[in-house]
């Protein structure tokens, strides 16, 4: 079904318990200037983990250990393509971020903080992630 897609996201939290987003360029067709967190969609068979591990890597830099599901969204884009979205809470294996020519910044942001940057489509994994792992996390 080519108007139906997978996409994989990476909240990626370290040690000190901050979050890892980044912003798209100025000129993304999509969301341009938007804060987000690290993914993509999968090419079609493509295993979720890889994927998300390779995606994360691709826009980062960074090396992911998955460690458990956090949210599923599913959402239809503006040029109609149906999107199930599942995002991942992940750690850092590495620290060394090098963005992709698709993402112009990122910040390592605390969860105090996080709300005023990050775009609203991911506020519930925020969410989630205080409630059922913060305390076991850090």
């Amino acid at each position: 079904m080519e108007d139906f897609r997978i996409s994989v996201k990476s909240f990626i939290v370290n040690d000190k318990g901050k979050i890892l987003i980044i912003k798209r360029n100025k000129d993304d067709i999509n969301h341009p200037n938007v804060w987000e967190i690290p993914g993509g969609r999968l090419d079609l068979g493509e295993d979720p983990f890889e994927g998300l591990k390779r995606e994360t890597k691709e826009e980062t830099n960074i090396d992911v250990q998955v460690l458990n599901p956090l949210e599923v969204h599913h959402f239809t884009r503006q040029d109609n393509q149906k999107i199930t979205s599942i995002t991942f809470l992940c750690r850092p294996l590495n620290n060394s971020v090098k963005l992709s020519k698709e993402h112009s910044d990122y910040l390592w942001i605390d969860m105090d903080n996080v709300f005023k940057k990050l775009h609203p489509a991911y506020h519930g994994e925020v969410k989630a992630f205080k409630e059922f792992f913060f305390k076991w996390f850090i």
